[in-house]
């Protein structure tokens, strides 16, 4: 409870670019989770499927299975130049959204050094005023505008891990997609 209490004393103190940059984390926080586990479960299951139609081209060459990215890309069309561009298209929507992931991982920690900033000016300007000076004033104040800054960070690591963790799962994706073409380019 002592938790809660800190954090309702903290935002009724807060200034208004505070609760921006909060709510602003938190939106970012929010989209990172969506974009992780929607783009995981898709890129598991496409993997899946795929991992099982390389199998069966490796019992018959002549199987096209019409769900699968490369065969249903290809239909019965086996050209070098069409199984580039359909490798190619798999790529782009393999990696769709890891832009974004990208994005939150960088700024963030600037977003909340922003905040941290604000803060810290918002308790000098303060003790400018006419307040009191001492350091029971300071550090409390300062505290929490570094709390911005850990926020920022907060949001970051989940981002960057999900990055890279999607990353290898497309990567995983596309080898299994490399190996079909090389198996469908034989014929």
């Amino acid at each position: 409870m002592e938790g809660i209490d800190l954090l309702v004393a903290y935002l009724s103190r807060s200034s208004a670019i505070t609760y921006i940059i909060l709510l602003w984390l938190s939106g970012y926080l929010i989209a990172t989770i969506w974009v992780y586990i929607y783009r995981y479960f898709t890129l598991r299951d496409w993997l899946r499927d795929e991992r099982k139609f390389l199998n069966s081209l490796f019992v018959d060459k002549n199987t096209y299975a019409h769900d699968l990215a490369l065969s249903k890309c290809l239909g019965k069309d086996s050209e070098k130049t069409t199984m580039e561009i359909c490798l190619s298209r798999a790529e782009v929507k393999a990696t769709y959204g890891f832009s974004f992931l990208s994005v939150v991982a960088s700024t963030s920690p600037f977003i909340g050094l922003f905040g941290t900033v604000v803060g810290i000016l918002d308790t000098f300007s303060k003790l400018g005023g006419g307040g009191g000076g001492g350091l029971a004033i300071i550090a409390p104040a300062i505290s929490e505008a570094l709390i911005a800054t850990a926020v920022g960070i907060f949001v970051a690591i989940p981002s960057f891990s999900a990055h890279v963790s999607l990353k290898r799962k497309a990567y995983e994706l596309l080898s299994v997609l490399d190996q079909q073409y090389k198996l469908l380019k034989k014929e």
